[in-house]
């Protein structure tokens, strides 16, 4: 891997306030193209920051339902190319044999349409229902979660271009991840979560982004009870979250959130 790659580069811009300018350099979050590869047959091409890359795939096979557990994950090797990133990875027999008869490569994030679902009835199939108890107090503790999370984005406060997903436990931020995508940043939390091997039982997820359904889908798919955003839900991510018995907190922003779901 390039050393440069540590999820920001610095530019050189021209700045204007006023009738003032000046040349000084600049922190941009950095987004390459990231290729997921199963059993040497590429699956997506996300658009991504190359920072916890390994988390990243980790949590992405496991929220999409591609892998049931890590323990059908049996090698994982990332490189760099001209043209991006290559994440290698080698599954069991019956992930590869569920990822070749579902190959309609990924429902379709917001902003793209619904790519590659044939019928509306599959962007509602085979979703999970949390069972995790959303306990009460975590209601109590999402303002301090949000107030701890401007000091814990190193990227966004160098780029201001990064998303944050952040693991909560009694109030406190315990693992946070940063990517130019919201979706990516929870994979990459998730992929932790399930590497450290930590009871999704005993803390929720706290995000710098609106709520939207690819969120919900992945947060019911790992079994985490609450999702609190601090920017605004989606119609889709409110009934997503409501058939799969998630608890959805939104426009979280100092000591106030909106409850969508309970």
């Amino acid at each position: 891997m390039d050393t440069k790659i540590r999820g920001y580069e610095t530019v050189q811009v021209h700045r204007f306030h006023r009738d003032i300018s000046e040349n000084e350099m600049d922190y941009i979050v950095q987004e390459y193209p990231v290729a997921l590869i199963y059993n040497g047959i590429s699956h997506a091409v996300m658009m991504a920051t190359p920072s916890d890359l390994e988390v990243f795939a980790k949590g992405f096979s496991l929220s999409e339902g591609i892998l049931h557990s890590l323990n059908e994950l049996y090698s994982l090797d990332i490189s760099q190319t001209e043209l991006g990133i290559q994440v290698d990875m080698t599954v069991s027999s019956r992930a590869f044999m569920a990822l070749k008869e579902h190959r309609r490569i990924m429902v379709g994030r917001t902003g793209c349409g619904l790519c590659g679902v044939e019928s509306l009835k599959q962007l509602y199939a085979n979703l999970p229902v949390v069972n995790t108890t959303v306990s009460s107090i975590w209601l109590n503790q999402i303002p301090n979660a949000i107030a701890q999370l401007k000091v814990r984005q190193k990227i966004s406060e160098l780029t201001g271009g990064a998303h944050a997903a952040a693991w909560v436990v009694k109030g406190k931020i315990v693992a946070l991840f940063e990517d130019v995508g919201r979706h990516n940043a929870l994979d990459k939390l998730l992929g932790y979560l399930a590497e450290q091997k930590l009871n999704v039982a005993d803390g929720f997820v706290v995000m710098t982004s609106r709520a939207s359904y690819e969120l919900i889908r992945k947060c019911a798919q790992y079994n985490i009870g609450l999702l609190a955003t601090i920017s605004a839900p989606t119609t889709m991510a409110i009934e997503m979250a409501k058939q799969l018995n998630l608890t959805l907190a939104s426009f979280c922003r100092g000591d106030s959130f909106v409850l969508y779901t309970e």
